[in-house]
């Protein structure tokens, strides 16, 4: 299998969550175990020298979950707001339709560990750059953001900085 299959399998779902979104949801890729298998290899030969991979939620958890255990490190997440009963750092940002709050469960990410943080889409750039943020906020090195897709025509990548940013495919 290869990536051209796997971005036949992204569906695009207009108005979602809200009128004028086009959501791209990779539920069909996380079903397809081939597909699947695919992405967790490529994000994972992306990763190099992490320590840990961070998935931002929701779907970001799982692809996260697969690249570290692909590249045999640990995962962890960043959770919305809320989720988790001892929080070590908090990030606000923007979303296309509202706002939105992150946080990174206390005890998780040591200083000076390398991180690679995986989510699904890169689209504006908001929750890539607040998880990139909250993880630099406890002291980490983030060495890459990884994602299976990227809608560059929303310029999120710019939001990252000098973090090195790994897209899959674009869309």
């Amino acid at each position: 299998m290869d990536l051209d299959r796997v971005a036949g399998l992204i569906r695009s779902v207009p108005d979602y969550p809200t009128p004028g979104v086009l959501f791209r949801d990779i539920t069909p890729v996380l079903a397809d175990g081939e597909a699947f298998a695919v992405v967790a290899t490529e994000l994972a030969a992306l990763a190099g020298e992490a320590d840990l991979v961070v998935g931002v939620e929701a779907r970001g958890f799982l692809l996260g979950g697969a690249v570290a255990l692909v590249a045999g490190v640990g995962t962890v997440p960043v959770r919305k707001a809320g989720k988790l009963p001892v929080v070590a750092a908090t990030r606000t940002y923007d979303l296309e339709y509202g706002t939105a709050t992150l946080e990174l469960a206390a005890d998780t990410v040591a200083p000076g560990t390398r991180v690679y943080v995986v989510d699904d889409v890169l689209a504006t750039g908001g929750t890539a750059a607040a998880a990139c943020a909250l993880l630099t906020d406890v002291g980490a090195e983030v060495v890459g953001f990884g994602a299976l897709l990227e809608l560059p025509a929303l310029g999120g990548r710019s939001k990252l900085g000098d973090v090195r940013v790994d897209a899959l495919l674009n869309g």
